[in-house]
């Protein structure tokens, strides 16, 4: 059954990371992972099914410290690495456009069944990032 992009949204912000186990033994849970729905233009790029590169034009869906969602027309699998430069605009508080520069590894795909060739991405962002001015 396919899940709508709102039902994964819904499991990102829901889902709690355990690392260390208690003293009785229980698992620890950490603070839920604030997530941020949105849509600002991106580009991905990395290596589809067959291993050729590609870049697509896309819109973040929502994005948090830990993950990324969008829709990919090009084929990925599990354990892709994928890049991401998004486009942030200029903002009464921001005075020029950025490019802000992320990576991360696909750990879910997700067919869409109204569309042929769509696919729901999620991404687990690493730490490293870059912030660039747009000319």
């Amino acid at each position: 059954m396919f899940e709508t992009s709102a039902t994964i949204q819904t499991k990102m912000r829901t889902e709690r990371l355990s690392h260390k186990p208690s003293i009785q033994g229980a698992a620890k849970v950490s603070k839920r992972e604030r997530s941020f729905e949105l849509s600002l233009p991106a580009l991905v790029s990395g290596n589809d099914v067959k291993g050729k590169k590609f870049e697509e034009n896309t819109k973040v869906l929502s994005i948090s410290a830990q993950n990324a969602l969008f829709w990919l027309n090009s084929k990925v699998l599990i354990g892709t690495p994928l890049c991401i430069s998004l486009h942030i605009p200029k903002t009464i508080i921001l005075e020029n456009r950025l490019n802000l520069m992320i990576s991360g590894t696909v750990k879910l795909v997700q067919a869409n069944t109204n569309k042929k060739n769509s696919q729901l991405i999620s991404i687990q962002l690493d730490r490293t990032f870059k912030i660039r001015p747009t000319d």
